[in-house]
C-alpha cells in the first residue's frame, strides 16, 4: 500500500509518501514563486506551479519504489510555512527518473484556496493565477464593506467579503481586463488547477466553493448572490461543485509524475480546512491555529451561523462546517522581522526575543504589513502596521519580541471571534516549530498548545479525507482517530497568562486609536 498526497502551498509545494502503516515515509519539497507585477498585485505562473508539483510527486513516487525504502521523513523546522526541510528533501528527480511505484492506492490534493485560477475551455490557463492575497480590488471591497453589501451577503454565505475572492477578482477584471474573461471557461482554485491537470476534469471541492457564492446551507451557488454583486454574468464561470470529488488519472499526468494510468486522484479540502482535519480537529469545539503565510485560527462547527458579526469566513466540510479567521499576514511578518534586524532566520528571532520580557520593555506592535490590509479578525483595506512605544531604551530583543507578541495578539483576538470555547489548541504550519512562539501562543491565548506528530499536517489531512473519499475509511473522524497523533502540550504560565490578558486590552485600544490613521495613511500613498 502506498499514498502520495499533495500540499501546494502559496510559497512552499510538498508531496508526501506515506507507507502501509500511514506513517510519513518521504517528503520531497519545491519553493514557488509569488509574482508581484504591480503594487498590490499577488500572482503566479500557472504552469510552473504544476511543474512544481509534478517534480514533487516524481521525487515521491521514485524514492518509494526503491528497494529498502522506509520511513525516513522527520519533522520540519523554521518558522515559515513549509520551512522545514525533512531527509529526503533534494533536487528534482527530472523527467522520467526512477521507475515509480507499482501501485498507489490514491493520490490526493489539498492547496491554497480562494483566488482566481482562470483556464479556457481545453483546460489551459489564461492567464497568472490572481491569489488570495492580491489587493488589486480592495477599493471594490472597501465600497461593498462600506455600503453594506457585505454583510447582507454574509447572512446567506458565512463569509466576510475580502480582495482575494473571486467576485473583487473577478469584477477588477471585468473592469480592467475583459478580454482575459472572454477566453476564460472556468474559474479553478490552485488545488482545483492541479486536479483538472491530473485528471482532465474542471470541477470545485465544496470548501473551494464556500466563498464567495455558495448558499452554505444548500451547498450550491447562490443565484441571489450572483445578483446582489450584480455578477450574474459570471454564473458560467462557475464550476461544478463536489464534495471531496474522485477521478483517474490520464494518462499524460501518469506518464509525467511516474504513476500508474487510472490511479484514484482525491481532491482535499483546500489547505487551511485539510490542515485542521490533519491536526485532528474534526467535532464541533475543536480548534486549530496555523502558523504559515497566513494566521489562520479556525474551530470545526455543526452548522453555519449566519447571524453572527459579518467577519471571517465559513467552509463546507464532509459533514460539517470550518470557521475560520485567515489573515492576510502571517509567518511573512516574521521574515520580515528577520530582515529588518539583520537575522539568519526565524529560528534567531526566536532566541533573541527570549533576552526581553514579556510586553517587550512597553513595545506594541500591530502586525498588518500586507498591501491588502487585514481581512480577519476584521476586515479593512486600509488596515496597516505600526510600532508603538519606541525609545532609545529599547534595542533588538525588544522589537524581536514585539513583533511574535503582535502575531500572537491576533491568534487570541481571531480565537475569541470564533466564538468557541475550545480546551486546547492545535498548533500547525512552520512557525509551530518555534518553542518560544508556542509558549508565547499558550500564554497569551491561555489555552495548552499541542502540535501534531506529522512534519506535513495539511497533507495528512488530505490522507485523511482521501482514506474516506475511497471508502478505505469510514469517515475522516474515524481516519483521524487511527493516523493523527499529537505531541505533548505547552502548557500555559499563569503569572504571564495574566499579565498578557491585560497586554491585549492595550493591543486593542492602540489598534482602535490607529484605524483613525489609516484613511490618512491611505491618502498619504496615493498622492502623485
Amino acid at each position: 500500500m502506498a499514498i502520495i498526497c499533495v500540499d501546494a502551498g502559496t510559497t512552499v509545494i510538498k508531496a508526501v509518501g506515506y507507507d502501509s502503516s500511514g506513517a510519513e515515509s518521504y517528503v520531497a519539497r519545491r519553493e514557488t514563486t509569488v509574482s508581484r507585477p504591480a503594487p498590490g498585485h499577488a500572482e503566479q505562473d500557472m504552469d510552473a506551479v504544476w511543474a512544481a508539483v509534478a517534480d514533487t510527486v516524481r521525487e515521491v513516487a521514485s524514492r518509494m519504489s526503491e528497494p529498502g525504502a522506509g520511513p525516513d521523513a522527520g519533522p520540519g523546522g523554521g518558522a515559515g510555512a513549509g520551512a522545514g526541510r525533512g531527509p529526503d528533501v533534494g533536487s528534482s528527480a527530472g523527467p522520467g527518473a526512477g521507475p515509480g511505484v507499482d501501485r498507489v492506492d490514491f493520490v490526493a490534493v489539498t492547496a491554497q484556496g480562494d483566488g482566481c485560477w482562470l483556464v479556457d475551455a481545453g483546460g489551459r490557463p489564461t492567464g497568472p493565477a490572481i491569489l488570495w492575497n492580491d489587493a488589486r480590488a480592495a477599493a471594490t471591497v472597501d465600497a461593498w464593506t462600506r455600503s453594506g453589501l457585505a454583510a447582507a451577503a454574509f447572512r446567506l454565505n458565512g463569509s466576510s467579503a475580502a480582495s482575494g475572492l473571486p467576485h473583487a477578482i473577478l469584477t477588477w477584471l471585468r473592469a480592467n481586463d475583459p478580454g482575459r474573461l472572454d477566453r476564460s471557461h472556468a474559474n479553478l482554485t490552485c488545488g482545483g488547477w492541479i486536479f483538472s491537470r491530473m485528471t482532465g476534469k474542471l470541477v470545485a471541492d465544496e470548501s473551494d466553493a464556500s466563498a464567495p457564492f455558495m448558499d452554505l446551507p444548500a451547498r450550491a451557488y447562490s443565484p441571489e448572490l450572483l445578483g446582489m454583486f450584480g455578477m450574474e454574468w459570471a454564473g458560467r464561470l462557475l464550476p461544478e461543485i463536489r464534495s471531496c470529488p474522485v477521478a483517474e488519472l490520464t494518462a499524460d499526468a501518469a506518464a509525467t509524475l511516474g504513476l500508474p494510468a487510472g490511479t484514484p486522484v482525491v481532491m482535499a479540502p483546500y489547505d487551511i480546512a485539510s490542515t485542521a482535519l490533519g491536526a485532528g480537529a474534526v467535532a464541533p469545539g475543536q480548534a486549530c491555529g496555523i502558523l504559515g503565510t497566513t494566521l489562520c485560527t479556525e474551530v470545526i462547527v455543526g452548522a453555519p451561523d449566519l447571524d453572527g458579526d459579518p467577519i471571517g469566513i465559513t467552509i463546507a466540510l464532509p459533514g460539517g462546517y470550518l470557521r475560520a479567521f485567515p489573515t492576510f499576514a502571517g509567518t511573512e511578518v516574521v521574515q520580515w522581522t528577520c530582515r529588518l534586524l539583520g537575522l539568519e532566520g526565524p529560528a534567531e528571532l526566536g532566541e533573541l526575543a527570549r533576552h526581553s520580557p514579556p510586553g517587550a520593555g512597553g513595545l506594541t506592535f500591530l502586525p498588518y504589513l500586507s498591501p491588502a490590509g487585514e481581512r480577519a479578525p476584521f476586515s479593512d483595506p486600509l488596515a496597516r502596521g505600526a510600532l508603538h512605544g519606541m525609545s532609545f531604551e529599547h534595542g533588538r530583543e525588544h522589537v524581536a519580541r514585539a513583533a511574535l507578541e503582535g502575531l500572537t495578539m491576533v491568534i487570541r483576538d481571531c480565537l475569541a471571534a470564533t466564538g468557541a470555547a475550545p480546551t486546547e489548541l492545535r498548533a500547525s504550519g512552520g512557525g509551530s516549530a518555534s518553542a518560544t512562539w508556542l509558549a508565547m501562543i499558550a500564554d497569551v491565548t491561555g489555552l495548552p498548545v499541542r502540535r501534531p506528530a506529522d512534519a506535513e499536517v495539511g497533507a495528512r489531512g488530505a490522507y485523511l479525507v482521501g482514506l474516506a473519499a475511497t471508502g478505505a475509511a469510514p469517515s475522516v473522524a474515524d481516519a483521524a482517530a487511527e493516523h493523527v497523533r499529537l505531541r505533548d502540550a505547552v502548557e500555559p504560565d499563569p503569572g504571564r497568562q495574566a499579565r498578557y490578558a491585560r497586554l491585549f486590552d492595550d493591543f486593542l485600544s492602540l489598534r482602535g486609536a490607529s484605524a483613525g490613521t489609516w484613511p490618512l495613511l491611505a491618502d498619504m500613498r496615493n498622492r502623485p
